[in-house]
């Protein structure tokens, strides 16, 4: 009975003192420690550390510099490599954090108003239509269970790559009265399907009941491009058809220079917009490879200059965004790049790419009296704190126009294919 009390006694003392911990703010600063981070050589982060302790490099490691003062532990890097820095308390060991150092990365700063066009893998089906036959009016895509957002890719096992390829079959095997064999991609599946076209009473061709597109256009915003590869990244969100809704998988595509021509201002519950066209040349100035949740990108033709920033900048790690001031560069009058204020609300340390890293607010009076705040073609204007380019704006509230997310640069760096922390070097040594 004895021992029965000394055990619920023993386990309320202990449930007890989680509790205070958890609440004991010391301890909950140390919990957020994290056990790995990553800085650029030259360059460091902090953390809060109000108990004792003393921090300290582990063995004889020489890529970080540690301090603590002022119940502050700051922790950074001396050159390319790994580290450890240890925190102890009266001599025990209460957390190691693993450091890793990387060089310092620099690209250019966008704010270019550019075009975009993007041509398709396949043609893209759109909708239904009904054929008016003698028999009656009928949809021959629909009935073979093809759906909108579905790309054909092959028709009787030859390869589709614009609209132009597709009405030939139609017609040879309506004439013939044969069906088509369709080869169709459905998000990760491909589908083969039978289709027979059907001869409009009212006209003497065959149609097949579908509305189907090859290629799309719109304007956005330029992020960046890294000079040494001349890899760029644009719009910080993925591109998606306007009629499916769909993201557009693309074949290829181009980007080319665009003017701002007017402004319809945004307001709560109507998203504004920048109208623009393109340049008069029409001159491709980079391609597109890659349409993803992070934006466009390809490479340039050439080097090319925003007029505001012409110089490359470093870029910073979520970690390294902080909430306060920062400034985004954009375009909302003709070709011309402009500096604007805003306010990193919140932000989102995060560990893998996700889009929403993070909330800006539009805190420049004159680009608020311009267009209300964020309105479309703004995507992909990139958001520069403390003299390093932290993200790009990616969408804007639709019931409060001056605010909006922001993605980080480290995941549309990624998307474009720059690796700025050498691991290919790595994997190569290894």
């Amino acid at each position: 009975m004895k021992k029965d009390i000394t055990r619920k006694m023993i386990g309320a003392f202990l449930l007890v003192s989680i509790m205070v911990l958890c609440v004991f703010q010391p301890f909950k600063e140390y919990v957020q420690i994290p056990t790995k981070i990553t800085v650029f050589e030259g360059q460091g982060i902090t953390f809060p550390a109000t108990l004792p302790v003393q921090a300290k490099v582990g063995g004889t490691d020489t890529s970080v510099d540690v301090s603590h003062n002022d119940g502050v532990v700051a922790v950074s890097g001396r050159k390319t490599g790994q580290g450890k820095v240890l925190l102890e308390m009266a001599g025990f060991p209460i957390k190691q954090m693993n450091v890793d150092v990387i060089p310092e990365y620099k690209v250019y700063p966008g704010g270019q108003s550019i075009g975009v066009k993007l041509n398709t893998v396949g043609v893209l089906v759109v909708g239904h239509h009904l054929v008016d036959t003698v028999d009656g009016k009928h949809s021959p895509g629909e009935i073979a269970g093809i759906q909108v957002g579905d790309i054909i890719t092959k028709i009787n096992g030859k390869t589709v790559e614009q609209m132009s390829d597709v009405a030939p079959f139609v017609q040879e095997a309506g004439k013939k009265g044969e069906s088509l064999q369709i080869e169709i991609a459905r998000e990760q599946e491909t589908i083969e399907t039978e289709l027979t076209p059907l001869k409009d009473k009212d006209e003497d061709s065959y149609r097949i009941g579908l509305y189907i597109r090859d290629s799309a256009a719109g304007i956005g915003t330029m992020t960046f491009y890294d000079p040494k590869t001349m890899r760029y990244g644009a719009l910080g969100h993925v591109i998606s058809d306007m009629d499916t809704k769909k993201p557009i998988v693309v074949q290829d595509g181009q980007i080319v220079r665009s003017t701002v021509t007017s402004i319809e201002k945004g307001s709560n519950g109507v998203p504004g917009e920048k109208l623009a066209r393109f340049s008069n040349d029409r001159e491709a100035i980079g391609d597109i490879t890659r349409n993803s949740p992070f934006g466009i990108f390809g490479k340039l033709h050439k080097d090319i200059q925003n007029g505001k920033m012409d110089e490359a900048l470093p870029i910073a790690l979520p970690h390294e965004v902080k909430e306060g001031p920062a400034k985004i560069l954009t375009v909302v009058d003709e070709d011309k790049v402009e500096e604007f204020d805003v306010e990193v609300v919140s932000k989102i340390e995060q560990k893998f790419p996700a889009t929403k890293g993070m909330v800006i607010k539009i805190t420049d009076p004159k680009l608020l009296e311009k267009t209300g705040g964020i309105v479309q073609g703004m995507s992909g204007s990139p958001i520069i704190q403390d003299g390093k380019i932290i993200g790009a704006v990616t969408h804007v509230f639709v019931n409060d126009p001056t605010s909006g997310y922001g993605v980080h640069i480290e995941w549309m760096l990624n998307e474009a294919g720059i690796d700025i922390y050498n691991t290919e070097d790595e994997e190569k040594a290894s």
